[in-house]
């Protein structure tokens, strides 16, 4: 529900490779109009194309300037499955609901779902909501199942692409296996977190997940090409195959994965969107116009995610990246069958570039975002 190479840590891997609604604020007033030059992200889109990713697309936003970039067969208003972009709504959901005063963060998962986090080690007494969001729950990942991966990321997807799952059984897999680490003790990408995410979601409101966000998020901000799809298998048009190899073989026989059961993924990573519309939620939340200062605050308060990325810390659904020429800047990855994105801003919201391969088993998201953000050229 990230950009990665193998769709069997598609899902897991998304950090280290790359709302009643609440009333929208008045917008800060733009910057200045930039003229930037696109060559090198343009080069690091065609390096793509070049390495085996069928299609590439790419927009970004400076100011009041902008540039949609493409590569291969993939358009510049192609929709695709965003993947752990996903999560991203979904926090912002949950912090509008604690602004609102109908949950708190450091409410254990227990009150809203009691009993279902138990087994083999887990606890939902010891777990809180906060801990789901930024990671540090301990709780183990769907998606490192190997019975799951076999139906879900290798052959067994063609026969298993339209079997539909319920929140509650993608649980029930990761209460099998023991939890990582004891709750706040350590840090581990884990998409059973944003399942149970989805699911208290639903218990405070009453309703599904996905009409929290799109009455919250996706109507106020008229994001017009994202979508829950829920149990729709389709894609909507416009878009351009989806393709995987289902293999940790990138040489394997190449599929379209197109059409899949969103439920697989859930608050994980199931939304679909397009480019134009990834920026503009990214910088409507980073500019303050989707929570109050304090949730922003709680959202933008980063742990760290490894002594090898020191510059690399995840806050509540959105991870915050330090380039190689200094700046900073925030936002998400994903990853699902045969689709890689990325959605990043600077800080105030300035700065914005949305991506996506239509592949999972190729391509180098970093070089697009060094290419735009630091101006940093491919090396051939």
């Amino acid at each position: 529900m990230s950009a990665v190479r193998t769709t069997r840590t598609v899902l897991a891997a998304a950090l280290v490779a790359g709302l009643t609604a609440t009333a929208l604020a008045t917008p800060a007033l733009a910057a200045a109009p930039v003229k930037r030059d696109h060559a090198a992200t343009q080069q690091a889109l065609q390096a793509a194309v070049d390495a085996g990713v069928p299609g590439v697309v790419a927009q970004a936003r400076d100011g009041r300037s902008a540039w949609t970039g493409t590569a291969g067969e993939r358009k510049g208003k192609d929709r695709y499955r965003v993947g752990s972009i996903t999560k991203t709504f979904a926090a912002t959901v949950l912090l509008q609901l604690q602004a609102e005063g109908r949950l708190d963060l450091d409410d254990p998962v227990e009150k809203w779902l009691p009993g279902v986090v138990r087994g083999n080690g887990h606890d939902g007494r010891r777990i809180t909501v906060r801990q789901l969001l930024n990671h540090t729950s301990g709780v183990y990942s769907v998606t490192s199942d190997p019975g799951f991966q076999a139906k879900i990321f290798g052959p067994g997807f063609l026969e298993h692409r339209y079997d539909r799952w319920t929140p509650r059984q993608l649980v029930d897999i990761a209460m099998t296996h023991a939890p990582d680490f004891a709750p706040g003790t350590d840090w581990n990408y884990s998409n059973t977190n944003y399942v149970l995410a989805g699911m208290v979601i639903e218990k405070v409101t009453g309703r599904p997940y996905g009409k929290a966000v799109e009455n919250r998020i996706i109507k106020p901000l008229k994001l017009r090409a994202t979508s829950v799809p829920g149990t729709d298998v389709r894609m909507p048009k416009p878009s351009s195959p989806a393709w995987s190899t289902l293999s940790e073989d990138p040489g394997a026989q190449v599929h379209d994965v197109s059409e899949l059961s969103p439920t697989l993924a859930y608050a994980a990573g199931e939304m679909i969107s397009d480019s134009n519309d990834l920026q503009t939620f990214y910088r409507a939340l980073l500019k303050g116009r989707l929570l109050p200062k304090a949730e922003m605050k709680e959202m933008t308060t980063t742990v760290p995610v490894s002594p090898e990325l020191p510059g690399t810390g995840y806050g509540l659904g959105l991870m915050k990246q330090k380039l190689s020429c200094g700046k900073e800047i925030w936002g998400h990855g994903g990853g699902i069958h045969g689709s890689s994105s990325e959605a990043q801003a600077t800080r105030d919201g300035g700065h914005s570039l949305a991506m996506n391969f239509n592949a999972d088993w190729t391509g180098d998201s970093a070089a697009v975002l060094e290419a735009e953000f630091c101006g940093v050229t491919p090396k051939r």
